[in-house]
Protein backbone atom coordinates (compact mmCIF):
# COMPACT_ATOMS: atom_id res chain seq x y z
CA UNK A 1 0.00 0.00 0.00
CA UNK A 2 2.89 2.39 1.08
CA UNK A 3 4.42 1.63 -2.26
CA UNK A 4 1.12 2.47 -4.15
CA UNK A 5 0.35 5.56 -2.78
CA UNK A 6 4.13 7.18 -3.51
CA UNK A 7 3.34 5.96 -7.07
CA UNK A 8 0.00 8.22 -7.05
CA UNK A 9 1.72 11.07 -5.42
CA UNK A 10 4.94 10.75 -7.88
CA UNK A 11 2.73 10.68 -11.26
CA UNK A 12 0.65 13.95 -10.14
CA UNK A 13 3.04 15.64 -8.98
CA UNK A 14 6.21 14.87 -11.38
CA UNK A 15 6.91 18.51 -11.72
CA UNK A 16 6.55 19.10 -8.02
CA UNK A 17 9.22 17.18 -7.67
CA UNK A 18 11.74 17.86 -10.40
CA UNK A 19 11.57 21.16 -10.75
CA UNK A 20 10.94 23.20 -7.26
CA UNK A 21 10.45 26.53 -7.82
CA UNK A 22 8.39 26.91 -11.33
CA UNK A 23 6.10 29.86 -11.57
CA UNK A 24 3.21 31.06 -14.48
CA UNK A 25 3.99 33.54 -17.28
CA UNK A 26 1.21 34.83 -19.03
CA UNK A 27 1.80 37.11 -22.86
CA UNK A 28 0.45 38.12 -25.95
CA UNK A 29 1.08 36.24 -29.05
CA UNK A 30 0.82 37.75 -32.84
CA UNK A 31 1.82 35.81 -36.06
CA UNK A 32 4.86 37.46 -37.25
CA UNK A 33 7.78 37.14 -40.13
CA UNK A 34 9.83 35.76 -37.83
CA UNK A 35 7.80 33.05 -36.21
CA UNK A 36 5.82 34.53 -33.37
CA UNK A 37 5.64 37.72 -31.56
CA UNK A 38 6.04 38.01 -27.80
CA UNK A 39 4.32 41.34 -25.91
CA UNK A 40 3.24 42.08 -22.29
CA UNK A 41 5.45 38.63 -20.79
CA UNK A 42 4.72 38.54 -17.05
CA UNK A 43 4.92 36.12 -14.16
CA UNK A 44 1.64 36.31 -12.83
CA UNK A 45 2.18 33.86 -9.71
CA UNK A 46 5.64 34.94 -8.86
CA UNK A 47 6.00 32.44 -5.87
CA UNK A 48 8.25 30.56 -4.27
CA UNK A 49 7.67 26.86 -4.74
CA UNK A 50 5.32 24.90 -7.33
CA UNK A 51 3.08 27.29 -9.83
CA UNK A 52 1.51 24.91 -12.71
CA UNK A 53 -0.99 23.80 -15.11
CA UNK A 54 -2.41 26.85 -16.27
CA UNK A 55 -5.52 27.30 -18.39
CA UNK A 56 -7.90 29.79 -19.72
CA UNK A 57 -10.92 30.74 -18.38
CA UNK A 58 -12.78 33.98 -19.74
CA UNK A 59 -10.90 37.04 -18.07
CA UNK A 60 -8.77 34.15 -15.90
CA UNK A 61 -6.14 32.43 -15.44
CA UNK A 62 -6.52 28.94 -13.25
CA UNK A 63 -3.53 27.48 -11.94
CA UNK A 64 -2.38 25.13 -9.40
CA UNK A 65 -0.39 27.47 -6.88
CA UNK A 66 1.66 26.13 -4.14
CA UNK A 67 1.21 28.44 -0.60
CA UNK A 68 2.49 27.33 2.92
CA UNK A 69 3.25 24.04 1.80
CA UNK A 70 -0.85 23.88 0.67
CA UNK A 71 -1.97 23.56 -3.04
CA UNK A 72 -5.35 25.32 -4.22
CA UNK A 73 -6.81 26.43 -6.98
CA UNK A 74 -5.25 30.29 -8.18
CA UNK A 75 -7.13 32.55 -10.24
CA UNK A 76 -5.77 35.45 -11.75
CA UNK A 77 -7.57 38.27 -12.86
CA UNK A 78 -6.29 39.27 -16.18
CA UNK A 79 -7.72 43.16 -16.88
CA UNK A 80 -6.86 43.78 -12.80
CA UNK A 81 -3.54 41.80 -12.77
CA UNK A 82 -4.97 40.79 -8.66
CA UNK A 83 -5.09 36.90 -7.82
CA UNK A 84 -7.66 35.11 -5.42
CA UNK A 85 -7.78 31.37 -4.37
CA UNK A 86 -11.13 29.78 -6.03
CA UNK A 87 -11.41 26.73 -3.96
CA UNK A 88 -12.12 26.19 -0.17
CA UNK A 89 -9.13 24.86 1.64
CA UNK A 90 -8.95 21.36 2.06
CA UNK A 91 -6.97 18.57 3.59
CA UNK A 92 -5.45 17.83 0.09
CA UNK A 93 -4.08 19.86 -2.86
CA UNK A 94 -5.84 20.66 -5.46
CA UNK A 95 -3.95 20.84 -9.44
CA UNK A 96 -4.92 20.63 -12.93
CA UNK A 97 -7.75 23.25 -12.42
CA UNK A 98 -10.08 24.10 -15.66
CA UNK A 99 -13.35 26.12 -16.02
CA UNK A 100 -16.18 23.65 -16.29
CA UNK A 101 -18.30 23.12 -19.21
CA UNK A 102 -21.05 25.00 -17.88
CA UNK A 103 -19.42 28.02 -17.66
CA UNK A 104 -19.77 28.77 -14.06
CA UNK A 105 -17.33 26.11 -12.01
CA UNK A 106 -14.44 24.89 -11.92
CA UNK A 107 -12.94 21.27 -12.17
CA UNK A 108 -9.70 19.94 -10.82
CA UNK A 109 -7.87 16.86 -9.71
CA UNK A 110 -7.91 16.82 -5.82
CA UNK A 111 -5.16 14.69 -4.64
CA UNK A 112 -6.25 13.96 -0.60
CA UNK A 113 -3.62 12.91 1.96
CA UNK A 114 -5.09 9.56 2.20
CA UNK A 115 -3.96 9.25 -1.01
CA UNK A 116 -7.52 9.07 -2.83
CA UNK A 117 -7.48 10.85 -6.18
CA UNK A 118 -10.89 11.97 -8.09
CA UNK A 119 -11.66 15.03 -10.58
CA UNK A 120 -14.07 17.24 -9.07
CA UNK A 121 -16.36 20.24 -10.02
CA UNK A 122 -16.21 23.48 -7.39
CA UNK A 123 -19.28 25.62 -8.00
CA UNK A 124 -19.27 29.50 -7.93
CA UNK A 125 -19.43 29.10 -4.08
CA UNK A 126 -16.12 27.03 -3.79
CA UNK A 127 -18.20 23.98 -2.75
CA UNK A 128 -17.46 20.83 -3.97
CA UNK A 129 -18.28 16.86 -5.08
CA UNK A 130 -16.99 14.06 -7.33
CA UNK A 131 -17.04 14.10 -10.71
CA UNK A 132 -16.02 10.45 -11.75
CA UNK A 133 -17.14 8.36 -8.81
CA UNK A 134 -13.98 5.48 -9.50
CA UNK A 135 -11.24 6.68 -11.66
CA UNK A 136 -8.23 8.23 -10.16
CA UNK A 137 -7.90 10.62 -12.35
CA UNK A 138 -4.34 11.93 -12.86
CA UNK A 139 -4.81 14.34 -16.17
CA UNK A 140 -7.91 15.10 -18.20
CA UNK A 141 -9.72 17.56 -20.58
CA UNK A 142 -13.65 18.33 -21.44
CA UNK A 143 -14.98 17.18 -24.92
CA UNK A 144 -18.26 18.49 -23.88
CA UNK A 145 -20.64 19.11 -21.05
CA UNK A 146 -20.97 14.95 -20.69
CA UNK A 147 -17.79 13.33 -22.07
CA UNK A 148 -14.33 13.28 -20.20
CA UNK A 149 -10.62 12.03 -21.62
CA UNK A 150 -8.33 11.59 -19.03
CA UNK A 151 -5.26 9.52 -18.58
CA UNK A 152 -6.23 7.69 -15.46
CA UNK A 153 -3.68 5.37 -13.06
CA UNK A 154 -3.93 2.46 -13.52
CA UNK A 155 -1.21 -0.05 -11.86
CA UNK A 156 2.22 1.22 -12.76
CA UNK A 157 0.97 3.13 -15.98
CA UNK A 158 -1.62 6.01 -16.99
CA UNK A 159 -4.24 4.03 -19.21
CA UNK A 160 -6.56 7.05 -21.51
CA UNK A 161 -10.04 6.57 -20.52
CA UNK A 162 -13.12 7.82 -22.04
CA UNK A 163 -15.96 8.66 -19.56
CA UNK A 164 -19.63 9.49 -19.74
CA UNK A 165 -20.77 11.48 -16.57
CA UNK A 166 -24.77 10.82 -17.05
CA UNK A 167 -23.92 7.28 -17.09
CA UNK A 168 -20.80 6.64 -15.28
CA UNK A 169 -19.44 4.50 -17.41
CA UNK A 170 -16.07 4.51 -18.95
CA UNK A 171 -14.18 2.83 -21.82
CA UNK A 172 -10.59 2.26 -21.69
CA UNK A 173 -9.07 3.18 -25.28
CA UNK A 174 -5.13 3.12 -24.27
CA UNK A 175 -3.12 1.16 -21.96
CA UNK A 176 0.17 3.82 -21.85
CA UNK A 177 -1.43 7.23 -21.91
CA UNK A 178 0.69 10.46 -21.31
CA UNK A 179 -0.21 13.61 -19.35
CA UNK A 180 -1.35 15.86 -22.41
CA UNK A 181 -4.73 15.57 -23.54
CA UNK A 182 -6.12 18.30 -25.32
CA UNK A 183 -9.91 18.91 -27.16
CA UNK A 184 -8.52 20.19 -30.46
CA UNK A 185 -10.32 23.24 -31.02
CA UNK A 186 -13.37 23.58 -33.75
CA UNK A 187 -13.19 19.80 -34.59
CA UNK A 188 -14.79 16.86 -32.91
CA UNK A 189 -11.56 15.03 -32.10
CA UNK A 190 -9.33 15.27 -29.04
CA UNK A 191 -5.90 14.70 -28.79
CA UNK A 192 -3.33 12.42 -26.46
CA UNK A 193 0.11 11.35 -25.94
CA UNK A 194 1.81 7.56 -25.94
CA UNK A 195 4.99 6.34 -25.09
CA UNK A 196 6.49 4.93 -28.08
CA UNK A 197 9.18 1.72 -28.40
CA UNK A 198 12.20 4.45 -28.22
CA UNK A 199 10.66 5.97 -24.69
CA UNK A 200 9.38 9.27 -27.06
CA UNK A 201 5.99 10.85 -26.39
CA UNK A 202 3.86 10.87 -29.63
CA UNK A 203 0.69 12.57 -30.48
CA UNK A 204 -2.71 11.63 -31.58
CA UNK A 205 -5.83 12.57 -32.39
CA UNK A 206 -9.22 10.58 -31.72
CA UNK A 207 -12.56 10.87 -33.55
CA UNK A 208 -15.00 11.01 -30.47
CA UNK A 209 -18.07 9.87 -33.16
CA UNK A 210 -15.62 6.77 -34.38
CA UNK A 211 -13.32 6.19 -31.58
CA UNK A 212 -10.84 5.83 -34.30
CA UNK A 213 -7.00 7.31 -33.83
CA UNK A 214 -4.90 8.87 -35.86
CA UNK A 215 -1.17 9.28 -35.25
CA UNK A 216 -0.11 12.94 -36.03
CA UNK A 217 3.33 13.48 -34.87
CA UNK A 218 6.50 12.76 -32.23
CA UNK A 219 7.01 15.27 -30.19
CA UNK A 220 10.89 15.83 -29.41
CA UNK A 221 13.05 13.65 -27.09
CA UNK A 222 12.37 14.68 -23.62
CA UNK A 223 9.27 16.93 -24.31
CA UNK A 224 5.92 15.54 -22.60
CA UNK A 225 3.89 18.99 -23.31
CA UNK A 226 2.43 20.53 -25.55
CA UNK A 227 -1.39 22.89 -26.49
CA UNK A 228 -3.44 24.02 -29.53
CA UNK A 229 -3.36 27.48 -30.84
CA UNK A 230 -5.95 26.80 -33.27
CA UNK A 231 -7.86 23.81 -34.98
CA UNK A 232 -4.50 23.08 -36.73
CA UNK A 233 -1.12 24.40 -34.82
CA UNK A 234 0.13 22.90 -31.70
CA UNK A 235 2.88 24.79 -29.93
CA UNK A 236 5.69 23.57 -27.24
CA UNK A 237 8.35 24.73 -25.35
CA UNK A 238 11.67 23.73 -25.08
CA UNK A 239 14.38 25.12 -22.89
CA UNK A 240 13.37 28.63 -23.41
CA UNK A 241 12.27 28.28 -27.17
CA UNK A 242 8.67 27.90 -28.14
CA UNK A 243 8.17 25.72 -31.54
CA UNK A 244 4.99 25.31 -33.62
CA UNK A 245 4.01 22.16 -35.62
CA UNK A 246 1.44 22.92 -38.31
CA UNK A 247 -0.65 19.85 -39.08
CA UNK A 248 -1.18 21.94 -42.67
CA UNK A 249 1.98 22.70 -43.37
CA UNK A 250 5.63 21.73 -42.79
CA UNK A 251 5.55 18.46 -40.85
CA UNK A 252 8.02 19.32 -38.64
CA UNK A 253 8.48 21.30 -35.32
CA UNK A 254 9.76 25.06 -35.97
CA UNK A 255 11.19 27.49 -33.80
CA UNK A 256 9.34 30.38 -33.43
CA UNK A 257 10.41 32.13 -30.46
CA UNK A 258 13.09 32.06 -27.99
CA UNK A 259 12.25 33.95 -24.51
CA UNK A 260 15.84 33.60 -22.68
CA UNK A 261 15.43 37.74 -22.31
CA UNK A 262 13.13 37.09 -19.76
CA UNK A 263 15.21 35.29 -17.41
CA UNK A 264 13.43 31.40 -17.64
CA UNK A 265 14.32 28.39 -18.38
CA UNK A 266 12.94 24.93 -18.65
CA UNK A 267 9.22 25.86 -20.29
CA UNK A 268 6.95 22.89 -19.78
CA UNK A 269 2.86 23.40 -20.05
CA UNK A 270 1.62 25.38 -21.87
CA UNK A 271 -2.07 26.83 -22.29
CA UNK A 272 -3.66 28.96 -24.61
CA UNK A 273 -6.45 31.83 -24.25
CA UNK A 274 -9.92 31.36 -26.02
CA UNK A 275 -9.47 33.81 -28.59
CA UNK A 276 -5.90 32.06 -29.31
CA UNK A 277 -4.01 35.60 -28.97
CA UNK A 278 -2.31 35.11 -25.22
CA UNK A 279 -0.50 32.55 -24.21
CA UNK A 280 0.30 30.74 -20.35
CA UNK A 281 3.31 28.41 -19.63
CA UNK A 282 5.39 27.24 -16.71
CA UNK A 283 8.64 27.63 -16.25
CA UNK A 284 11.83 27.80 -13.53
CA UNK A 285 12.55 31.95 -13.38
CA UNK A 286 16.21 32.45 -13.33
CA UNK A 287 17.73 34.75 -10.22
CA UNK A 288 18.19 38.62 -11.41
Amino acid sequence: MLQRLAYIFCVLSTSLLAQTNTDVFVMDIAPSENGLEITNFKNISNNPGYDNQPSFAFGLVLYAGTKDTQTDIQAWQIKAGTTERVNKKTSGGEYSPQLARDGVGFTAVRLDTTGLQRLYYYDNKGESFVLINDLQVAYYTFYDKKTVVSSVLSDDRLDLVITDLPTQTNDTILKGAGRSIHKIPDTEAVSYTALNEEGNYEIYQIDMKSRESFFITELPIGIQDYTWLNDSQMILGSGTKLFIYDTLGNPKWEQVADLSEYNIKDITRLAASQFFNKLALVAEPLAN
